[in-house]
């Protein structure tokens, strides 16, 4: 009863959230993010824009590397701040994790590498990296996968986006041992998370100029939980008259990704759902090293790679593939509007995948991270020239 009791008072602490936040949230979106760039931190000084850095686990350490040495070559005007928080490498602490969350708070902007979380269980349920995204409220994940020109894969010339619910669901680290040899798993849906989660979906599409969110649900198994989802997603798609609507069962969306990806466009799903078509879907034009990721809150932005692996096999052998990394540093640059920096970087990195000289393993050639950096410190020409 008492751990029973302790789930309940846990549940309601997450789903409780202040009115006038709530709401506030509930208008955040592509649009309303970018207007509020104005109330950022300016640059420090010598004109340079402090950005906090946490590389991670795995390869993350040298993807960030990666991104240093094209940012020094392109004369970026960002000031990064590095801070190491692993679970894995006994560099996680709550002290640690306040030290991180104050300078996030501060910066509004962050690139971070994986933050790996091990499967055994030490006492919390919540792991560093899902208590960070909650304490900074980051409830909107967005993965933009594309095709890369000169690259071919099975389905060519791709281009739709997952958006993901990320701060509840079966995230909500919510478990109990109700008897000996069962264990309750609580997924938490609220109508909040979901009106404001499918609000930024169809902000996100209106902004973009796409034509179509496809709801991703599993209705007809979950009828409280998803049920609710899905409802709130055809309440908000009301008020969307010129932007398509429909839905999809979650086990239809993966074959139908496989299948036929084109027919998809703007995707929004809770929290579970989300992580599985996001590792899918990178799948489908490369794999987890070309695809760039983002999550946003009402007042925060961090950029990641879309399908978050440690890749912790290839630590040291000097193989990686940057390119998800530094496009997500591309897109971090353009949401500080730092276009000129960002356009040269992104045109850098696609140049290099389009001649095909210098691949990395995963993408079917033999050359290391080293390689390909100094590759696209070779490609950065002025914008424009």
């Amino acid at each position: 009863m008492a751990a029973l009791s302790s789930v309940r008072w846990l549940t309601r602490a997450l789903v409780a959230a202040p009115t006038s936040g709530a709401w506030r949230g509930l208008g955040t979106s592509a649009v309303s993010h970018s207007v509020s760039r104005s109330q950022r931190p300016g640059r420090e000084g010598g004109g340079r824009f402090p950005v906090d850095m946490v590389p991670g686990d795995g390869v993350g350490p040298e993807l960030m590397h990666a991104v240093k040495e094209v940012f020094k070559a392109a004369s970026v005007p960002v000031e990064f701040q590095e801070h190491y928080l692993s679970e894995v490498q006994n560099m996680a602490s709550e002290e640690k994790l306040e030290q991180v969350l104050s300078s996030m708070k501060e910066n509004k902007v962050a690139l971070i590498g994986k933050i790996h979380t091990p499967m055994e269980y030490k006492g919390d349920l919540a792991s560093y990296d899902m208590r960070l995204r909650r304490k900074l409220d980051l409830f909107a994940n967005v993965v933009h996968v594309k095709s890369l020109s000169g690259y071919k894969t099975r389905h060519n010339n791709l281009d739709l986006v997952i958006i993901r619910e990320q701060t509840e669901g079966e995230y909500s680290s919510l478990e109990h041992e109700s008897a000996k040899g069962v264990i309750e798993c609580l997924k938490i849906i609220t109508r909040t998370k979901s009106q404001r989660i499918a609000k930024f979906a169809f902000d996100y599409a209106t902004k973009k100029g796409r034509n179509k969110v496809t709801a991703v649900h599993k209705a007809n198994i979950m009828k409280l939980g998803d049920g609710l989802f899905l409802q709130c997603c055809e309440e908000i798609a009301e008020l969307y008259p010129k932007i398509k609507f429909d839905t999809m069962i979650i086990d239809n969306c993966c074959m139908q990704l496989v299948q036929n990806p084109y027919q998809f466009d703007v995707l929004v799903m809770p929290n579970l759902y989300g992580n599985i078509i996001d590792n899918l879907a990178a799948g489908l034009v490369g794999g987890a090293g070309v695809v760039p990721g983002e999550s946003y809150s009402a007042e925060y932005a961090v950029f990641e790679m879309g399908a978050r692996h440690p890749f912790a096999q290839a630590v040291g052998r000097n193989i990686a593939n940057p390119t998800a990394m530094l496009l997500s540093a591309s897109n971090m640059l353009r949401h500080l509007n730092l276009e000129y920096h960002s356009n040269m970087i992104a045109d850098a990195v696609k140049k290099v995948i389009k001649v095909g000289k210098v691949r990395t393993r995963d993408m079917g050639g033999y050359s290391t991270t080293t390689d390909f950096i100094q590759s696209v410190i070779g490609h950065l020409h002025p914008y424009g020239g």
